[in-house]
């Protein structure tokens, strides 16, 4: 075999269908879009339209609901801050929202940092945050520091 000689398996590469290319292509005059109407005009989108049916998203029933004013909360698990304290991006002594915004730990505090329980911690931490899990604020308790949490609320 030389170079020349190389070609596709049999029926690999498709040309594709020039449309509206004259009676010879098989696709000329109207180019397969049928006469006149909506859908032979180019720029018409008509998805979702039965043509006078109710069409199936209004058919079917709404569920839930979007609370308009609810808080989303920046979420940290224990063991990414105890990563962050043995690799010294964070003080021990003294956590607070902004350090861990700071450090890169979170990125936007958004309606203010919640501390979740995933993972362990080993050092002795004081953290204030907006707000923690039960489970959190046991397991620091249990390493030895303390989780002030600014609202009552959050800390469900």
């Amino acid at each position: 075999m030389k170079l020349h000689e190389l070609r596709d398996n049999p029926g690999a590469a498709k040309k594709r269908t020039r449309v509206a290319r004259g009676p010879g292509s098989g696709k000329g005059k109207m180019g397969g879009r049928g006469i006149k109407g909506q859908k032979s005009r180019s720029g018409v989108s008509i998805n979702g339209y039965e043509g006078g049916q109710m069409p199936l998203y209004q058919r079917l029933p709404k569920r839930g609901f979007n609370k308009p004013n609810r808080k989303a909360y920046a979420v940290v698990n224990l063991g990414l801050i105890q990563k962050f304290i043995d690799a010294g991006k964070l003080d021990a002594a003294d956590i607070t929202e902004d350090s861990l915004v700071a450090s890169g730990l979170v990125r936007r505090k958004l309606d203010g940092v919640r501390v979740l329980a995933k993972g362990e911690i080993t050092s002795k931490a004081t953290i204030s945050v907006t707000g923690a899990s039960a489970a959190a604020v046991d397991a620091v308790a249990k390493a030895g520091g303390a989780l002030t949490v600014a609202t009552a609320a959050a800390a469900e």
